[in-house]
């Protein structure tokens, strides 16, 4: 009788454990999972293109920052942002170093190849600048013999390339908008290529001594790029986000907060 009641206290006693054990387990797996709150990406941008990416007591700030944190906050889930020079984005979305680029890029043919690009988020479009003294450059028929600044990986760029045997100037290119916008500053350049809402953005807030001159030489939408094939579902949220941006009301502000309407 001693016997059986001593296993039954001994059966008794390994019961408890077990349920003790049980619950620790499944408290450590609650734990685990509330502090994941979803995916997280990287985000290249280029920090020298104000409005839309510039950094401010080492904080980024800008068009495309506000915008990405947005959609990343509606979507539910996390970013990190990685800044590098804009020739470089493309090559380290290839490379496997980001998962999502925004940064001004427009959306072209040839980028086409190589990213999906979102919804269109922004209407720009490239203009001639020059400096303010300027009298003799209005438009690509005055090029002939002149120096063209453009910044590396840009369609200002590839626009540059593309142009430069009909209108007969030569092409010095930059790895920064800063540069770029020094060098015609500085004489050393007579034109340089930029989308209408950066320069128009840097000329009122720098107080550069440069010009746009002429109409828009094209009708460039930004968009936001992952590598072409591989991030279908992450495009799916970028894409949902932006529009219910939009129908918020949250993407007009965001805008407002650096440009004024034209």
């Amino acid at each position: 009788m001693k016997k059986w009641s001593l296993l039954a206290l001994l059966l008794a006693m390994l019961l408890v454990l077990a349920a003790c054990g049980s619950d620790e387990s499944e408290e450590g797996s609650t734990g685990g999972e509330g502090g994941t709150e979803g995916e997280t990406y990287t985000v290249g941008i280029d920090t020298t293109y104000p409005p839309f990416e510039f950094e401010v007591d080492g904080e980024y700030t800008g068009i495309d920052i506000d915008l990405i944190k947005a959609i990343a906050e509606n979507q539910e889930f996390e970013i990190e942002f990685s800044p590098m020079d804009f020739g470089g984005i493309i090559p380290a979305l290839q490379a496997g170093q980001l998962d999502v680029a925004i940064a001004g890029m427009s959306i072209t043919d040839e980028r086409k190849e190589v990213v999906d690009f979102s919804d269109p988020y922004f209407d720009a479009g490239l203009s001639l600048v020059v400096a303010e003294s300027n009298t003799d450059i209005t438009a690509l028929e005055d090029l002939e013999g002149k120096t063209v600044a453009v910044k590396s990986g840009t369609t200002g760029a590839q626009f540059a390339r593309d142009n430069e045997g009909e209108f007969g100037y030569t092409i010095a290119q930059f790895e920064d908008s800063p540069s770029m916008f020094q060098e015609v500053s500085n004489g050393n350049a007579d034109v340089l290529l930029e989308d209408y809402p950066v320069i128009a953005y840097a000329i009122a807030e720098s107080g550069l001594d440069l010009k746009t001159v002429g109409e828009r030489l094209t009708g460039d939408q930004y968009g936001i790029a992952v590598l072409k094939g591989e991030n279908a579902e992450l495009l799916e949220k970028i894409n949902a986000g932006l529009q219910e941006l939009r129908d918020s009301g949250e993407y007009d502000e965001i805008l407002a907060k650096y440009i004024a309407a034209e």
